[in-house]
């Protein structure tokens, strides 16, 4: 579940968080990605289906061990595993705050990593529209790129920062990659977590 997401829950009691952070899959984002790309597109995806299980088990156990100890906290921290390495984003106040998210979400399981992407600011002021557009916007950019295979990107933007996890087939298609999230006005930065294929690595198996 996104950060843009969680705030949703603000007006949940902790009961039903706890049922939305359940049913909620892993990766938001990238559900919108495959939902908008074709059925050739989304059998490229890089994941194995046991290893798309485990990512999504994992992002909910950690989400329900923040929500568990810290019902602010978890309407604050947005959620994605990919391959089996937890990426943290959103907005708190200090950190204190953010090393309480980092620690729970290590106590939840094994991931192979865990990317601290949470920043520290007022979350007040943050434009939270336009980092659900620039998403919007960067999931249609790569979804309509036949030279990108979208099913295998994960994306995120909080306060105008793009964060990207996923598999690129080459160097070039992370570039291009890059290069569409460069065009949206929006976008101050952008931070990768993703694995590039080694050459003459074999394509997804359609």
């Amino acid at each position: 579940m996104s950060f843009s997401m969680s705030l949703l829950l603000k007006r949940f009691s902790k009961p039903l968080m706890l049922i939305f952070i359940v049913l909620i899959p892993s990766g938001c984002a990238s559900v919108v990605i495959g939902a908008g790309a074709t059925l050739g597109t989304a059998a490229m995806e890089e994941r194995t289906l046991k290893t798309i299980t485990a990512d999504t088990a994992l992002a909910t156990k950690i989400r329900y061990a923040i929500v568990e100890k810290d019902n602010e906290l978890a309407v604050q921290v947005g959620v994605e595993v990919f391959e089996n390495q937890a990426m943290l984003t959103g907005i708190v106040a200090n950190e204190k705050a953010r090393a309480k998210a980092i620690k729970l979400a290590w106590s939840a399981g094994t991931p192979k990593a865990i990317f601290n992407e949470i920043q520290i600011g007022d979350s007040s002021v943050v434009n939270f529209s336009k980092d659900s557009w620039s998403t919007a916007s960067l999931t249609s950019k790569l979804t309509f790129d036949e030279a990108v295979l979208s099913i295998n990107y994960s994306i995120e933007t909080v306060n105008g920062t793009v964060y990207i996890m996923g598999i690129a087939q080459n160097q070039q298609e992370l570039n291009r990659v890059i290069a569409h999230a460069r065009t949206i006005s929006y976008v101050q930065n952008i931070i990768t977590h993703v694995r590039v294929k080694p050459p003459g690595s074999a394509p997804p198996k359609t």
